[in-house]
């Protein structure tokens, strides 16, 4: 048997959540059987642990969009045995049982090996933020983002992809720009290469169409207003990497920077991202990432303590990654 996680539906149709025990007979259907090392706690994990969202799509479930681990069983010829693996998305944690538990059983198509030189733990330091960040920053430099094309923008910075999009574009030389709503991480942040710190009330407000060209590409996290006030400020031919909706779902914004300014908006998606460019993602950030960073941004919390904490990462509380050991012996 091993801890777990498990959400519920009680009586009155509201979802609940707990930790109990599980047998690995409990598990749903896969060909690869992992024994999970290390989780985190990410903010769909929080939407889904308080029910603020609906998240999941079947009852019950195990939370947790990603995970890192050692393979214990496999029927696919793609990984045996003592394969090192991380998981990100493909509906884990919201369709199929995911990673806060000690074992998950899943399609070796969804898995893909970790990159030599990283440890479980710092695949989940990375974890689904990172490996997203990692999505942006292609995405971006796809459009032409260069070091020296100009400032580059990233919202929410102090939160989980935030934070890993500065490190990650201030290591390619980016000179990086940081919003924020709290004003005590600007050492925080300046820490992981933010060269300017932006408060958040600069994006919050009343915008216009077309404002002051400011930024040559983004990493926006918040969307809504801030991301509807962000295109009006971005460069001619510039890119907006948007692949997040904690300040809501809706776009308050014109066409005037697209017809007139050439500015691209491309949408980033990792839950059902193509393997090559999942490939690539885990390969260049353990190429680029500076681990000392890494750990500064990471901090860990119990298995037994996860559901205590989702209401405060919810409520933009949380600095960084949070991990979470689940066999921590795991390399």
């Amino acid at each position: 048997m091993f801890d777990a996680i498990l959400i519920d539906r009680a009586g009155d149709g509201r979802s609940h959540a707990a930790l109990t025990r599980l047998e690995r007979d409990a598990l749903p259907d896969g060909d690869v059987l992992v024994r999970v090392g290390w989780s985190t706690v990410n903010y769909k994990d929080a939407l889904a642990i308080t029910g603020a969202s609906p998240v999941v799509r079947s009852f019950p479930m195990v939370p947790g969009v990603d995970f890192s681990g050692i393979v214990e069983a496999s029927d696919s010829p793609e990984f045996a045995p003592g394969d090192r693996v991380v998981l990100n998305g493909w509906g884990v944690g919201e369709r199929h049982w995911g990673g806060l538990a000690g074992y998950a059983r899943v399609k070796a198509d969804w898995l893909v090996p970790l990159p030599g030189g990283l440890s479980l733990r710092r695949a989940m330091a990375i974890g689904t933020a990172g490996y997203t960040a990692m999505l942006c920053v292609m995405a971006l430099e796809r459009h032409g983002l260069r070091p020296g094309s100009g400032p580059v923008l990233v919202t929410g910075a102090a939160g989980g992809v935030g934070s890993i999009a500065v490190a990650l574009l201030a290591a390619l030389g980016h000179e990086v720009h940081a919003l924020t709503g709290r004003p005590e991480e600007e050492a925080f942040l300046r820490g992981l290469g933010a060269a300017e710190i932006v408060a958040r009330e600069a994006l919050s407000g009343e915008g216009r169409p077309l404002a002051k060209e400011r930024w040559a590409g983004a990493v926006d996290v918040v969307g809504g207003r801030v991301l509807g006030n962000l295109l009006s400020q971005v460069r001619y031919r510039g890119t907006v990497a948007a692949c997040g909706l904690a300040g809501g779902m809706d776009l308050p914004a014109t066409v005037a920077p697209f017809i007139l300014r050439g500015v691209t908006l491309a949408g980033v998606d990792s839950v059902m991202c193509p393997r090559p460019d999942r490939l690539e993602a885990w390969t260049r950030l353990a190429d680029t990432l500076d681990t000392a960073r890494l750990d500064g941004l990471t901090t860990e919390c119990p298995l037994g303590e996860v559901i205590a904490l989702a209401p405060d990462l919810l409520a933009g509380k949380v600095r960084g990654r949070v991990v979470v050991p689940l066999h921590g012996d795991a390399a």
